[in-house]
């Protein structure tokens, strides 16, 4: 059991968000909690798993943004796969100004740098 529970969110961050939508006075119970850290856990794991057969099919090792856009929208989540592919765009740009501001950082993070041949992102949307 104690294996299960390391592959879950943390309850306090998922009590963090689920109060970010409530009026200040609701209270959530702990089986509240405890079900949606499952629920949310499992999405995640679902999304990743999809993501990383592509990537292994393509015989990469690594599982970036793109492709958990493009795993979303596989499972027919193409709601959610938009509005990430839009938030991942925007962390691209603001990693990439932040670069020029700071020219002295070597590193620029892999999702920040974005696609290597500097194409927009099928997701990209001005």
């Amino acid at each position: 059991m104690g294996d299960e529970h390391e592959k879950m969110l943390p309850i306090a961050n998922v009590g963090r968000i689920m109060k970010q939508i409530l009026p200040p006075t609701a209270k959530i119970s702990k089986e509240a909690k405890e079900t949606m850290q499952e629920c949310a856990s499992e999405f995640i794991s679902f999304v990743t798993q999809e993501a990383s057969e592509k990537c292994r099919k393509e015989n990469r090792k690594t599982v970036n943004g793109e492709d958990i856009c493009w795993a979303l929208a596989s499972l027919g989540f193409d709601d959610s796969s938009n509005a990430v592919g839009r938030y991942l765009n925007k962390f691209r740009d603001f990693e990439r100004q932040r670069a020029t501001l700071n020219p002295h950082k070597e590193h620029v993070n892999e999702a920040a740098a974005g696609p290597s041949n500097n194409s927009r992102s099928k997701y990209h949307t001005r």
